[in-house]
């Protein structure tokens, strides 16, 4: 019923909300004489807040300046890639696919993560699908499914991908990144960063971490989810409407979200157009936000803040062991905020300590002096110290890039790549002595070059 008041309270301030954006215009309107009345600008900046302030805020968008491509798509997320696809003789950037969070945002909250790498990489990104929209029909979406998602894309977009998972997917990545490893896998990602993730929310507990334990996990089933009313396409799914997400998101910061409408609603007045226009533009994106299945949130919560099942070897993927200490080839980084008051200090950090048979040289650690949890993939922190240490570390780990002779590359028939023929066996001196033969890779491309090619033929 919460979510049928919510839509009904929504649709009956329509009209009051056309209402103030007549009178907005008319106060605003240059050629109307009453708009250069006292008061007037005072009239326009309250009608503009109470538009805003009861406003669906629709999902945002990139707008970065290049193309976007679909180049993966599954009935609740999609992967974006931006830029033109380029000839495959011309890949020469390495790739970066970046997990966004699942936890109510958008995908477009990391707009400024996904710009910092558009000039040094092929950029990927999990554009994740709102729940409320999905219909039921497309079946469910549970932890275990993340994780499944997660094994596809790095078999998708690899070989020699690079992944950076952001705050919430650090868990599912974690967990995927082991069964790959434990599993033989070919495709195990070159390079995972974790960014303010709670790997283990048992170091340094925030508001969030607390709030799971004490209240339990019944506690969250029964007045967090709820079913999506009729006039979505998603009539029916059991769902955490991302609302209430979004106001525990401000609950926590209350004063300082007070403040800041506040100062906007002064801007408007005094005319001060450019910090009004910032204001909009930060909370066009932090007020739109999606529903999440209820399936996986529930199972998040029981799995990551209450149970700790990671850290402390029972997290399970369809039954196996996820365990992190079968991680030897995958480099890992931790990347931490001094004032992060989502994901404190150390959660993220424990990546390192779960991983002991990596080598030292293959773990790295930062912690950012001065920031908070969104400082820690956003903003000028980000771009100038974080954004830097991260493209040096995936730069330390790759595999240099083979440049293919014209008679290597491979020819496409009928949708499908013919391989190059293989070279002469060769053999290789590993640091135990020599090894046995190995047959040279063949330069067959992989499945999300041959998209981007059957796409530009």
């Amino acid at each position: 019923m919460l979510y049928l008041t919510r839509d009904t309270c929504n649709l009956m301030l329509a009209p009051v909300r056309l209402a103030a954006d007549a009178v907005k215009l008319a106060c605003d309107n240059p050629f109307n004489p009453f708009a250069l009345a006292p008061g007037s600008r005072m009239m326009a900046a309250s009608c503009e807040m109470f538009e805003r302030a009861t406003r669906t805020y629709a999902k945002p968008v990139f707008d970065l300046g290049v193309p976007e491509r679909v180049v993966f798509e599954h009935p609740f997320c999609r992967v974006l890639a931006f830029g033109e696809a380029a000839p495959d003789a011309r890949r020469t950037k390495p790739k970066l696919l970046l997990v966004a969070p699942m936890s109510g945002h958008y995908a477009t909250l990391l707009r400024g993560t996904v710009e910092a790498f558009l000039d040094t990489h092929q950029v990927f990104i999990t554009d994740w699908l709102d729940a409320k929209d999905i219909p039921v029909s497309a079946g469910r979406f549970g932890l275990d499914d993340y994780v499944d998602l997660c094994i596809s894309l790095f078999s998708e977009l690899g070989p020699d991908l690079n992944v950076a998972a952001v705050c919430q997917p650090s868990v599912p990545v974690l967990a995927a990144v082991s069964r790959m490893e434990a599993e033989n896998h070919p495709r195990v990602p070159r390079t995972a960063t974790f960014i303010g993730g709670p790997i283990d929310t048992r170091v340094a507990p925030t508001a969030v971490n607390r709030l799971a334990e004490e209240r339990g996990f019944a506690w969250f089933e029964q007045h967090c989810i709820h079913t999506v009313p009729w006039s979505h396409a998603g009539q029916g799914r059991a769902v955490y409407p991302g609302f209430l997400q979004l106001g525990g998101f401000m609950s926590m910061n209350l004063d300082r979200h007070l403040s800041a409408h506040w100062d906007m609603f002064n801007h408007l007045v005094e005319g001060d157009g450019d910090s009004a226009t910032k204001h909009r533009a930060f909370y066009d994106e932090y007020l739109a936000v999606m529903d999440l299945t209820a399936e996986f949130y529930l199972e998040t919560i029981r799995t990551v803040f209450i149970d700790h099942a990671l850290p402390q070897g029972r997290m399970l993927h369809r039954g196996r062991p996820v365990d992190p200490s079968a991680i030897r080839r995958c480099a890992i980084m931790a990347v931490e905020g001094e004032k992060d008051d989502i994901t404190g200090v150390g959660q993220t950090r424990a990546v390192l300590d779960l991983t002991p048979n990596l080598v030292a040289g293959k773990k790295a650690y930062h912690l950012q002096p001065g920031a908070g949890h969104y400082g820690i993939f956003n903003g000028t922190r980000f771009r100038t110290e974080i954004a830097p240490k991260l493209a040096a570390f995936m730069a330390a780990h790759a595999r240099p890039i083979e440049r293919r002779k014209p008679a290597d590359r491979p020819i496409l028939i009928g949708g499908r790549a013919r391989p190059a023929p293989q070279r002469a066996s060769v053999s290789t001196v590993g640091p135990n002595g020599p090894r046995l033969p190995e047959k040279a890779a063949s330069k067959r491309p992989d499945r999300a070059e041959v998209i981007e090619l059957r796409a530009r033929s």
